[in-house]
């Protein structure tokens, strides 16, 4: 089984994907460990590695194409990042897309990395702003556009452990009788 959970930044995403993969003894593999990952090799912090993708297509190409063979090659898996849901595409038996208000997942994010909550937001807004822009230059995806995934979740209305539960009830629950078909998920994959 592949599972694949995106959203924005501060949406849950990780905590959600880690609960998913124990519910179901999957793996789990974070876009975000694979960036980290790939800032390292190259000698960079992931925020400088981040402003430098701003300028540097590659470095999203790479990631990408990364997730997308991971995608391909494994199964047994939750899938992590922001384009999970796309670049898994077919592979995944399904596409989570999890979000919060904007003030919401700027506490979460100012909690978790110690700075001030504005500040959390403002940032969030301009990470959010050039990636959006950059998936719909490089792949032509609208992000905001929910239609290939099976269930969208605004986290900041139940708390985490909720939320795995509604997820982990909608994989138990589901009947390949009953299924009328799949979002597809049309992508330039040219990495």
């Amino acid at each position: 089984m592949l599972l694949t959970v995106s959203g924005p930044p501060g949406s849950g995403k990780s905590t959600t994907a880690a609960g998913l993969a124990d519910a179901f003894d999957l793996d789990h593999v974070s876009g975000g460990d694979i960036f980290r990952e790939l800032a390292d090799e190259r000698g960079y912090t992931p925020l400088e590695f981040n402003k430098l993708a701003e300028e540097d297509e590659d470095i999203d190409r790479d990631l990408d194409r990364r997730l997308r063979e991971i995608a391909v090659e494994r199964d047994d898996l939750v899938l992590e990042s922001r384009l999970a849901g796309w670049l898994a595409a077919e592979q995944a038996d399904f596409r989570f897309w999890l979000d919060a208000p904007l003030a919401v997942r700027g506490e979460r994010i100012a909690d978790r990395e110690d700075k001030e909550p504005a500040l959390a937001r403002e940032e969030t807004a301009a990470r959010e702003s050039s990636e959006a822009q950059r998936y719909h230059e490089y792949y032509g995806i609208d992000i905001g556009d929910l239609s290939i995934y099976d269930l969208s979740v605004n986290t900041a209305r139940w708390n985490a452990e909720h939320v795995q539960h509604v997820l982990v009830e909608a994989v138990e629950s589901y009947d390949p009788e009953t299924d009328e078909g799949k979002a597809p998920v049309e992508l330039d994959y040219e990495f």
